[in-house]
């Protein structure tokens, strides 16, 4: 099945009259594939079941409350190529699994020791809790959390956007065409196969535009796709009502952009909520604060400390010396900042609503894992805001494609190129730490390209090793590496994976075209590199 499945009407834009407006919840949800099945333990896969724990898991509670309560809400979240195929594949979720039987025992040991220090054990208590209500609800869900998203999607609580197959930087592949249709087109398969229907919006990785992705998103179905606030306040003509439209481009996609205040109230390291000193701070761990002796089982197998995700102190300010955390008073901040958005929103759509022939819509994207992983109480925020939006019949929360059903007659424009992150021109991806990744993807690609063009209907073992040439090239081209070297987050890893990624494709190119191809070191890649299995290296042929 290609096409979308319909999507019902919002049952409050069938009142469109009595709106004040409308706000979209946008959540990209994405990690890069990191997959290391040759050791036992891998400190980067702690990226996704820190985000299985702290986002993923508390999101999907919270959709299945709104399914539930037939709440006339919908969220909207991206959930990436990359990330969808890490929660598939069975090695990590038995590892995440063995990650909670290990936080189950350390929360058990915490109460012990914390004894005498009720303020400590009460914590301990509760993260307890926390963990063996999140064990029971991923057994619930059979380890299987994609499927459980679709059925959400089904229900009708949550619209699901794809993304670039492994988050790619579309704009710096507009001179090889075949290179960023193969992102696209294998994002579109891999979501069909994952969610039964195309995907009706896509998150541009970064939110880079450049025109020429255009026409590659609609011949595979795309509506729409989302751009910071400059890529269409600098758009040609200019859009009339800024960001609180959507706009129409010359290839019929719509375009939803960004608006700054309501991601500035939630971003802002001075201004945003997850400041507030009543939150739990991120950075303050009991995996650096105990002894080695008695943390050690806990950390890397290397003796090297590494975040538990039990933490015990709240934000407070900035002093080293940190308050304990209290769960009832975040809890209250969440709540209040809750209704402060909401209001905000209300405000807002309530002084558009008196200049505008038609419903404003804010649109209000974030990164998922800001809400739970960076934020903690970010998931309490986001049910609350979700709430707030159900009890009221003014303002209306809904998908892009629910908007769009009831408003379809937009200015045309044509936005301008752009990216989101500092600038907004593609400098995180392309600056003097990173730049010497591009040289080599643009050799691994023509070598991608020429290798489709020599054998474009290989079969066996030919076919097997382009199919690998394919997922490599992919991988190297993933925008996560980039920004982890520019942020200085992760750049011995990162950089490793993008030479490695780039090797494998020249090894397995030299060896097509000897025909000496090594089945044993192809198997081991396609083992390790265990990303879209069923990909046709074809993709790279051009049209």
């Amino acid at each position: 099945m290609n096409s979308p499945s319909p999507l019902k009407s919002h049952p409050l834009l069938t009142q469109e009259a009595t709106l004040t407006g409308a706000v979209i919840l946008m959540l990209h949800a994405h990690l890069p594939f990191v997959h290391h099945p040759e050791h036992d333990d891998f400190l980067e896969e702690d990226w996704l079941y820190e985000a299985i724990s702290e986002t993923y898991l508390p999101l999907l509670s919270l959709l299945e409350d709104l399914a539930q309560q037939q709440a006339p809400v919908t969220l909207t979240m991206s959930m990436s190529p990359t990330l969808c195929s890490m929660l598939r594949t069975p090695l990590l979720q038995e590892r995440f699994m063995r990650r909670l039987e290990r936080l189950c025992a350390l929360a058990t040991l915490e109460q012990t020791r914390a004894e005498s220090t009720p303020q400590e054990r009460s914590l301990a208590e509760h993260y307890l809790t926390l963990y063996q209500a999140q064990r029971e609800a991923f057994v619930g869900y059979e380890m299987d959390l994609v499927s459980a998203f679709s059925r959400l999607q089904q229900a009708g609580v949550v619209e699901i956007c794809t993304c670039a197959a492994t988050h790619g930087f579309l704009p710096l592949m507009a001179h090889h065409p075949e290179a960023m249709k193969a992102q696209i087109d294998v994002a579109v398969d891999h979501y069909i196969e994952c969610f039964g229907q195309g995907p009706r919006g896509i998150w541009l990785p970064e939110c880079g535009y450049t025109v020429e992705v255009e026409k590659y998103l609609r011949r595979r179905g795309i509506r729409y796709f989302f751009l910071d606030s400059h890529g269409v306040e600098q758009a040609r003509p200019t859009a009339q009502f800024g960001v609180y439209a959507p706009v129409f481009t010359h290839y019929g996609m719509a375009v939803f952009a960004r608006d700054q205040e309501s991601s500035r109230q939630v971003w802002s390291a001075k201004d945003g909520y997850p400041g507030d000193t009543r939150y739990r701070d991120f950075y303050r761990d009991i995996g650096f604060d105990r002894p080695m002796e008695y943390i050690r089982p806990f950390v890397q197998p290397t003796g090297e400390r590494k975040m538990t995700g039990m933490k015990y102190h709240r934000v407070t300010g900035e002093t080293e010396d940190k308050e304990w955390y209290n769960v009832d008073a975040a809890k209250v901040a969440a709540h209040v900042h809750a209704y402060h958005f909401v209001q905000a929103r209300r405000t807002k759509l309530q002084s558009l609503s008196q200049e505008m022939p038609f419903l404003p819509v804010v649109t209000c994207p974030y990164d998922a894992e800001l809400f739970g992983h960076w934020w903690f109480e970010g998931p309490l925020f986001l049910e609350a805001v979700l709430s707030h939006f159900a009890a009221q019949e003014e303002i209306v929360c809904c998908s892009p494609t629910q908007y769009l059903l009831h408003q379809s007659r937009l200015q045309m424009v044509e936005p301008s190129f752009s990216s989101w992150g500092a600038q907004g021109y593609a400098q995180v991806w392309l600056e003097p730490s990173n730049d010497w990744i591009y040289s080599l993807i643009e050799d691994a690609v023509v070598m991608m390209l020429d290798a489709a063009r020599r054998y474009p209907d290989a079969t066996g073992l030919h076919k097997t090793c382009l199919d690998q040439m394919a997922r490599e090239l992919l991988l190297a081209q993933s925008s996560d590496w980039a920004f982890l070297i520019q942020t200085k987050s992760a750049v011995h890893y990162a950089t490793k994976r993008v030479k490695q990624h780039i090797e494998h494709v020249e090894r397995l190119y030299r060896a097509l075209c000897a025909d000496e191809i090594d089945e044993v070191c192809l198997s081991l890649l396609q083992r390790r590199d265990a990303i879209f299995p069923d990909i046709d290296y074809r993709v790279y042929l051009p049209e």
